[in-house]
């Protein structure tokens, strides 16, 4: 367990992050919480904030009530906000929305209506500063992101492949890619840090084949590096069998009935990690209480596989998993952008 007290350097990192998000003496800024949301972090967003002269204000909502028959963890659709319309309003004029909710406004249901406003949402992910300190984003990784979100966005096939078994192909057409480097500075956008990590959203009907998680591969919902294997076989976008013996398919078969839903067992998204600073091992280094496992997400060559909601296809579900895959060759149009777990050189 990491000891909760503020540390001068965390408040520099965060100084770091919100300089990049553009943030000048002056400005307003709402930070956005909830009772259960990692004081913390709240507390250094707020002290950043003030030693960079802006003026933040603080949204505190009471965590809704899990109505769900099994625990909710790392959907990006934070419930927090539950629609109120003094609450969206305060977001939309503060300009700056520092998210510090327990899972993020990436796909929550009133995030769209605030960045239309022209407000932009930075994501803190649920980590330990101590994890957040270690991967400021650099503008070399900005670019880098960038030249992949513009390359998947004018790929037609999506070819995944690994020794282990797995042979997925993905149609690309008409996907929706986003690029996230770990900041933003544009009005009516939204980032997450940390960053580096780069997903499309296919349209429905797109996804086929076999996809296989080998030993070492994770399923960051249970925060667990696995120990047997699990085979997926995809058709349409939806998983249609999981096999395995060991416990790590018996618990995902589990999980995944216990929603009584269809749309859980359908792809939400594909894309690999590309932050050369994310360590693989980090999922061991922390209490499950202190981690939520994006730097896991941004591990440079991972294949980044996702099941759960995609507004882009018409499927809305709250049973969700991410599973980075290690090992795996990437190609889009014929081009290895990943070959066997490790990036390749092709984004400048």
């Amino acid at each position: 367990m990491l000891a909760d007290r503020i540390e001068a350097k965390w408040i520099d990192a965060f100084c770091e992050i919100f300089e990049r998000c553009a943030v000048k003496a002056g400005d307003t800024a709402a930070i956005l919480s909830e009772t259960q949301s990692r004081a913390l972090n709240v507390h250094l967003a707020e002290l950043a904030l003030l030693r960079m002269g802006a003026r933040p204000f603080h949204v505190v909502m009471p965590t809704p009530r899990n109505r769900n028959i099994v625990p909710v963890r790392s959907t990006g659709a934070s419930e927090a906000i539950q629609r109120l319309g003094p609450v969206i309003t305060a977001l939309q004029q503060a300009g700056f929305v520092v998210d510090c909710t327990i899972e993020g406004l990436m796909h929550a249901v009133e995030t769209p209506e605030i960045l239309k406003a022209g407000a932009r949402i930075l994501v803190i992910s649920n980590e330990h500063p101590e994890a957040l300190e270690r991967m400021v984003p650099d503008s070399e990784l900005e670019k880098r992101v960038r030249a992949a979100a513009k390359m998947l966005r004018g790929t037609k096939r999506m070819r995944v492949t690994s020794k282990a078994g797995t042979a997925l192909d993905v149609d690309m057409v008409g996907a929706s890619t986003v690029g996230v480097w770990g900041w933003t500075d544009k009005p009516g956008t939204l980032a997450h840090w940390p960053g580096g990590i780069v997903v499309s959203f296919p349209k429905s009907g797109t996804i086929n084949g076999t996809l296989v998680m080998a030993p070492g591969d994770i399923n960051l919902t249970f925060k667990r590096y696995l120990t047997s294997p699990v085979k997926m076989t995809l058709k349409d976008d939806y998983v249609v069998e999981l096999e395995g013996e060991g416990t790590d398919a018996a618990m995902m078969r589990a999980y995944l009935a216990a929603w009584g839903d269809r749309e859980a067992y359908a792809v939400s998204h594909v894309g690999f990690g590309m932050n050369p600073g994310a360590c693989y091992e980090a999922l061991s280094m922390y209490d499950q209480r202190d981690t939520n496992g994006t730097e896991i997400r941004a591990v440079s060559g991972n294949f980044l596989f996702s099941t759960g909601a995609n507004e882009f296809a018409g499927r809305y579900t709250a049973g969700h998993f991410d599973l980075p895959m290690m090992r795996t060759t990437i190609e889009l149009d014929g081009i290895a952008v990943v070959r066997e777990g490790v990036l390749q050189d092709v984004f400048g």
